[in-house]
């Protein structure tokens, strides 16, 4: 039979997180956004790179600093009372308006291929960011950066001028740099223009008391680009890395499911301790459900159950989800993590509408599949070398022998199949060298597609295995994705 209250907390799981925030197709608002402790450092006007794989919250943040009202409550949040006095301007990222101020994707292929320098690129990108009346009169994103280069004296004065007025207004401004990752189509040439950028954001740091770059960037591309200009040291002194604990995890969960617009969400806040209600519909979880562990597995048993199946062998679900949803580094997506929940609840609903609960561990499991699918299609949109590279293992199984890998590479034409990916510019950049099988297995382990293990076999975790062919003898099986 089934209970209407288990129903009316599916519907809550399946309305809430399917509505859930997602940068790329919609904007933060105020009743859904969550503030992670481990974030914190990613605000602050003073940290000039933000490091973050995909789906981990870089254009989250890059959206919602930009908005007034969202980067009040992220200040009162993060008790960053200078947040609250900082201005924020994209000076490159995904949406320019009405009209771009940036550079798109082909004009900066065509200054990269007139011999440009990245240094002389983003300078002028900073002018523009800045309103620079000479320079936006001028047509073209050649002449604007010839101006730059014959300008030098005036673009320190620009830089002067604006820290000045933003000094005495006593506020600060940061200049926002997201979407980085198809720069550039040669890996090389990529790494070039993050080195100028870098070099770019430290000048701007050094040389004035109130503006500031923030570069939200993923790891992999931060590690490779080139510092190798003054006091590059310092760049790494302010940066952070936007990272999602497991009680971050549920804390979104949980914010999620508590904020939604329903009867149902006022059900669930009364069902889990004293809510903070913040107005507009906003409302904060007591403290224990957002970073005790023990009082979230205990609230997360009222959903899915203790274990992942019958008893305590198939594992315990408050750790069994999270674990089978990392990478290689130990790193969950929140993305990921909360569509695999909604999966899992629409399949519960599908084939085990009767459950008396919520969740079946049964649809759990088998909505890894689906998530691991739509990790490495974003895998292949952002790096799609790495995706072709473990595309060529299928069919085999895991944990195998470098030899092994080698092998397959060469007997699939590992070269010359992402020589033709990376033809259409549509898939990343490439490997930093593609004739050297060994670097290419390091690139993955530094990606966290791969892992190593103490004998230096290679492995695979499920969240990229599942969507391949490749086994693992004892592991979660493959599961038709629907």
């Amino acid at each position: 039979m089934n209970d209407p209250a288990v129903q009316a907390t599916r519907t809550l799981l399946i309305d809430a997180l399917g509505s859930a925030p997602d940068a790329n197709t919609s904007s933060p608002d105020l009743r859904t956004m969550f503030t992670p402790s481990s974030h914190r450092l990613a605000l602050d006007p003073d940290v000039t790179v933000v490091r973050g794989a995909r789906g981990t919250g870089k254009t989250y943040w890059a959206k919602a600093l930009t908005d007034p009202e969202l980067r009040r409550v992220a200040a009162e949040s993060y008790m960053m009372p200078r947040l609250q006095r900082t201005d924020v301007i994209t000076a490159f990222g995904r949406e320019g308006g009405d009209e771009p101020v940036f550079p798109g994707k082909r004009a900066i292929a065509a200054l990269v291929e007139a011999g440009v320098k990245p240094l002389d690129l983003w300078s002028t990108v900073i002018l523009i960011a800045l309103r620079h009346p000479e320079v936006q009169a001028l047509e073209t994103w050649s002449e604007r950066i010839e101006w730059t280069q014959r300008n030098g004296e005036k673009y320190e004065a620009t830089l002067r001028r604006a820290d000045r007025e933003a000094r005495e207004q006593g506020r600060s401004l940061v200049l926002l740099f997201d979407d980085l990752d198809h720069l550039h189509n040669d890996r090389r040439q990529l790494d070039r223009l993050l080195g100028g950028l870098f070099e770019a954001a430290l000048e701007l740091r050094l040389t004035t008391g109130t503006l500031r770059a923030k570069i939200f960037v993923r790891p992999d591309m931060y590690k490779s680009a080139p510092r190798d200009f003054a006091d590059a040291s310092k760049l790494g002194a302010n940066a952070t890395d936007l990272g999602w604990s497991r009680e971050n995890l549920y804390g979104l969960l949980f914010h999620q499911l508590g904020n939604h617009p329903s009867e149902q969400a006022q059900a669930f806040r009364e069902a889990t301790g004293v809510w903070r209600q913040e107005g507009e519909g906003r409302f904060i979880a007591p403290v224990d459900l957002l970073a005790d562990q023990k009082r979230q597995e205990e609230v997360f048993i009222t959903l899915a159950g203790p274990f992942m199946g019958t008893d305590r062998r198939k594992g315990h679900t408050y750790t069994w989800v999270p674990n089978h949803l990392q990478d290689g580094l130990g790193r969950v997506s929140p993305r990921t993590w909360l569509r695999t929940l909604l999966r899992s609840t629409q399949l519960t609903s599908e084939r085990w509408v009767t459950h008396t609960l919520p969740l079946h561990y049964d649809a759990i499991r088998d909505s890894l599949s689906a998530s691991a699918t739509d990790r490495v299609d974003e895998l292949k949109d952002d790096i799609g070398w790495a995706a072709k590279a473990v595309e060529l293992l299928g069919g085999s199984q895991v944990p195998m022998e470098r030899s092994v890998v080698w092998f397959a590479w060469d007997s699939n034409k590992l070269r010359s199949e992402i020589s033709k990916l990376l033809k259409d510019g549509e898939h990343g950049t490439g490997p930093r060298n593609l004739d050297d099988h060994d670097e290419i297995i390091r690139e993955l382990l530094d990606l966290g597609v791969m892992t190593e293990r103490t004998n230096r076999s290679i492995d695979l975790p499920d969240i990229y295995r599942l969507a391949f062919d490749i086994g693992r003898r004892g592991g979660v099986a493959r599961k038709p994705v629907a």
